[in-house]
């Protein structure tokens, strides 16, 4: 029988809509079926409540289904049965959970700010005052998450899954950076901290669980956004679009040349802009736009440290070329600052693009951590830029990030942090360091098996920078070595220089995460590359296969192609060597 094309397209809609509906039972079914319950279960308070005919209720069974996955299941039983009520539906016991999570860290926020005023150890008190702007930080991310689960959208699942593991481990990872910051201090500021945190990190840590149990059933499945969309050619309002595509970022950078951007405001030192600093003109940034607003910067040195807030979305920043504009500062942790709060550049505003700049600390090798550029900004791109420093030079702290074609340059762990960023085409240079000092190139942070986190380098480059190469056999190189303990980094498809070890990664201290960290090398290049008898022999350091290195290239890790493809920046979204299959 022959339809036309109106009965087609209504064929196609209702295709999607009876796919979505086997979707959302077979979510329903992922988080209320993995918990064998029978009648005859005790009633431990942290089972919850029984019904008249002493079964366990409807809304209890969920909630310990749901809590099934978690690690820290009494802390979900017990926070889901206090704030869910009587609800079944796996939403609202997801959103009760970040609800949950959102007190606890509230409730740290304000104990850090209790403990500031009583704090009499400089260090401690920066310390403490920078833990209640991470918590902040955390509890709008948890925000964004409760809103993303709100409005559910079964074509859209996959992106909407990796928004949730990328914003929840967000929350992790600052509540992580809090404690840190009290490396050094005096008194116990550290130990109220870590007891205040305790059970706002769980619930974190279990809601990563619950979006990554549900994320893991439907590739089990092998249904998918993609799978859905065969049903119907979307509408490009259904396909989504880059938020670049979307503020007409990809006209502006589709050329090499900087001739045709068109700057809101310009800064020049030499007075032939609007501004003469950078940070007079953040003030001209709309707050919370979505519109690209564009900053250029010309040819200097600028001494000054800027920090471009939350608040300031979709900024595109660029200058005359990462060796003529320059942004320098000096604070360093030896001075007394945080490792966080010694960056010369802080980014934190999401959708930030950054080209033709170098960013810059020059505290020294002596001066212990001392960062060039922080990044908390998702969907974050630096292109063309130079990122110069000792240690700590660059802290990719979290979210989603894309350097291409910059080079980083520093000593100790002079890469870290616990972002999902991938360095395409990018150049690493060690530098010297201090007598007694190694070098190593990347400490990746992170601390639950779950998160979607790591530093993935493809097609780079390490080498020695020429001071250095008098003294690399004394003052030896290592590819990283684990900071955290699911510590995380894949290189692949690189140019390795002799500067490195052949033994690739040095241990953090004694035993700690050699088995649970994850270092991965494929296809590499160069002296530097050491054959695999000679790399380190842990559990965590493994041998990839091409299929699993795919995993880790821009357009699988974390989606890049909805986000980096248009930006306009140069972007190879899978492997540099291996033709893709069709």
């Amino acid at each position: 029988m022959a339809y036309n094309g109106d009965d087609g397209g209504k064929r196609k809609r209702y295709a999607v809509i009876g796919v979505s509906s086997f979707l959302l039972v077979a979510m329903v079914i992922a988080v209320t079926v993995g918990v064998s319950l029978n009648n005859g279960e005790s009633s431990n308070p942290a089972s919850g409540n029984k019904d008249g005919h002493g079964h366990i209720s409807s809304s209890n069974k969920a909630i310990k289904a749901i809590c099934q996955p978690t690690d820290y299941k009494e802390d979900c039983i017990k926070s889901l049965t206090s704030e869910a009520g009587n609800t079944t539906d796996p939403k609202k016991l997801i959103q009760a959970g970040f609800n949950v999570a959102m007190k606890h860290i509230t409730e740290a926020a304000k104990k850090s700010e209790v403990l500031k005023e009583l704090e009499k150890d400089p260090r401690a008190s920066k310390a403490l005052g920078f833990c209640k702007q991470l918590m902040e930080t955390a509890i709008d991310d948890l925000h964004k998450s409760f809103d993303k689960i709100s409005d559910f959208d079964i074509t859209k699942l996959d992106e909407m899954l990796m928004d949730l593991k990328i914003w929840i481990s967000a929350t992790i990872t600052y509540q992580e950076t809090c404690l840190d910051g009290f490396q050094n201090t005096t008194g116990d500021a550290a130990e109220k901290m870590k007891k205040a945190l305790k059970t706002s990190m769980r619930l974190s840590s279990n809601g990563l669980a619950m979006v990554s149990e549900i994320s893991s059933v439907f590739a089990d499945l092998s249904i998918n956004r993609r799978r859905l969309l065969e049903y119907e050619s979307p509408t490009p309002e259904a396909q989504g679009t880059s938020p670049w595509i979307a503020t007409g970022v990809r006209r502006l950078l589709a050329v090499n040349s900087t001739e045709n951007l068109k700057p809101d405001v310009i800064v020049a030192k030499d007075g032939s802009g609007k501004y003469k600093t950078i940070n007079e003109a953040l003030k001209d940034i709309p707050k919370k736009s979505n519109q690209t607003f564009v900053i250029y910067i010309k040819e200097g040195v600028y001494e000054e440290y800027v920090t471009f807030q939350k608040n300031m979305t979709h900024v595109l920043v660029y200058g005359d070329g990462a060796t003529r504009t320059r942004i320098t500062g000096s604070k360093n942790f030896i001075d007394g600052f945080p490792t966080s709060l010694t960056a010369t550049v802080v980014v934190l505003g999401d959708h930030f693009l950054a080209r033709d700049i170098g960013f810059e600390n020059t505290a020294g090798p002596s001066k212990h951590q001392a960062v060039a550029l922080r990044v908390n900004s998702d969907e974050a791109i630096f292109y063309r830029c130079a990122m110069d420093g000792f240690q700590d030079t660059l802290y990719a702290h979290a979210k989603r990030q894309f350097y291409r074609e910059c080079s980083i340059s520093g000593t100790i762990d002079f890469v870290f942090g616990d972002a999902a960023v991938v360095f395409q085409n990018c150049k690493f240079i060690v530098r010297k360091p201090n007598d007694n000092q190694q070098c190593i190139v990347t400490a990746q942070g992170r601390k639950e098996r779950r998160q979607p986190t790591a530093i993935v380098i493809q097609n780079g480059t390490f080498v020695a920078d020429p001071e250095y190469v008098p003294v690399m056999n004394q003052s030896k190189a290592y590819l990283g070595r684990p900071w955290k303990e699911f510590s995380r980094t894949i290189i692949m498809e690189s140019f390795i220089d002799e500067l490195i070890q052949p033994v690739g990664w040095l241990p953090w201290a004694g035993n700690f995460a050699l088995d649970t960290c994850y270092y991965g090398e494929f296809n590499n290049r160069g002296p530097g590359a050491a054959e695999e008898t000679l790399r380190a022999k842990w559990l965590g350091v493994k041998k990839i296969t091409a299929e699993i290195a795919a995993t880790f290239t821009p357009e699988q890790f974390f989606q890049g192609d909805a986000w980096v493809k248009g930006s306009g920046v140069e972007y190879v979204p899978g492997m540099f060597s291996i033709a893709p299959k069709k």
